[in-house]
């Protein structure tokens, strides 16, 4: 994408003074359902109202979509609010209703975004439309998988192209529905600076308690955006109930959420985050050259169980370091999440260099 900054304009073409803001139900439910959500939004922050009128669903059985015939329902809340409409695409067959009934933007949704083939097949159905286009990250968390389907996209001629971030699938617990792996999107926006990165928190908590959270750490990231299911009786709700929140509680977020600024121009800004970046940059280093001294020991461990005929795993020592680490990392102020992610990866370069050393 070598164009990159030609994909900024349609999120320019907006003016606004706040993040874009897409909200409305997960699901079309009925043409009253989708008009109602629609009225209690036109009058907000919300630039384009979104439904879901496909819905892939994880097993058979549950609500799929009201499909082709919603679209017109789609319709009416354009022409009575004047907000742009959104909807989800996952085949050809989609994209060419969605495209007949005037939907102007397209998302791909997670559990397409892993299939190239599918990618494709949506691409060559939207070859050189003019409609904005927004890829969600692939279920698992694979950067290329995502950067793939972007390519595809934009080599398909959609220029106005962006990404939604939503999380990604984990098989260990967390508090969030989908982990937000936050290093996967700003990787991702490191490649493509001008590439309109939206965050969706309502698929990234499952709760809609911590919507406005999430989507804090989004803005405090400089996204551009925000995607948020939206519900006028979110208990009642035919597909992901528990992420949904009302209107008024959207419109409440908004007056509570703190847009930061990218930048400061002011001396003593630029002198004090130079310092801090200094001294961030010094211990950094002195991290890898402490890591680089645990790998040493851990290649005289090796050694030391190769001569002996042990094992390299010893689950009991690895669970006594894991528990004393946790509680260390809590008492310094550190998540256990986070101790977790980096003893585990810790652990497991450990055992790759024992690894190395018996095969030596």
């Amino acid at each position: 994408m070598e164009n990159s900054k030609d994909l900024r304009k349609w999120l320019d073409d907006f003016q606004l003074s706040h993040p874009l803001v897409i909200a409305g139900p997960c699901s079309a439910e009925t043409e009253e359902q989708v008009l109602e959500i629609a009225h209690e939004l036109k009058d907000s922050d919300v630039s384009i109202f979104r439904a879901g009128i496909w819905k892939p669903r994880t097993r058979p059985g549950g609500f799929e979509g009201v499909g082709a015939i919603g679209l017109p329902w789609l319709q009416r809340v354009k022409k009575e609010t004047r907000m742009l409409i959104a909807t989800e695409v996952a085949t050809a067959e989609h994209v060419k209703l969605a495209l007949a009934h005037d939907i102007d933007i397209l998302w791909i949704g997670a559990r397409t975004t892993v299939n190239p083939f599918a990618v494709q097949e949506i691409a060559d159905a939207l070859q050189n439309t003019d409609k904005i286009v927004l890829l969600k990250n692939p279920v698992n968390p694979d950067l290329s998988l995502w950067l793939g389907g972007l390519e595809r996209l934009y080599n398909a001629g959609i220029k106005k192209l962006g990404v939604i971030h939503r999380g990604f699938s984990t098989y260990e617990k967390t508090k969030y529905r989908n982990n937000p792996e936050w290093q996967i999107a700003i990787d991702l926006q490191s490649k493509f600076p001008d590439l309109p990165l939206i965050c969706d928190p309502s698929h990234i908590t499952g709760k809609r308690d911590m919507i406005q959270e999430v989507s804090q750490q989004a803005l405090d990231l400089n996204y551009d955006g925000l995607i948020i299911e939206t519900h006028c009786n979110p208990d009642k709700a035919w597909s992901d109930a528990a992420q949904q929140v009302t209107p008024s509680s959207l419109k409440q977020m908004f007056v509570e959420l703190k847009v930061r600024k990218e930048t400061d121009s002011e001396d003593d800004y630029s002198v004090r985050l130079s310092k801090l970046r200094m001294q961030i940059d010094d211990l950094d280093a002195k991290l890898l050259e402490i890591l680089a001294m645990r790998m040493k020991a851990a290649d005289s461990i090796g050694l030391l169980k190769k001569e002996k005929n042990v094992a390299i795993l010893q689950n009991n020592r690895w669970n006594e370091i894991l528990g004393r680490m946790i509680l260390e990392g809590e008492e310094k102020g550190l998540s256990e999440e986070f101790v977790l992610k980096l003893f585990k990866a810790i652990h497991q370069e450990s055992i790759n260099h024992q690894e190395k050393v018996y095969k030596n």
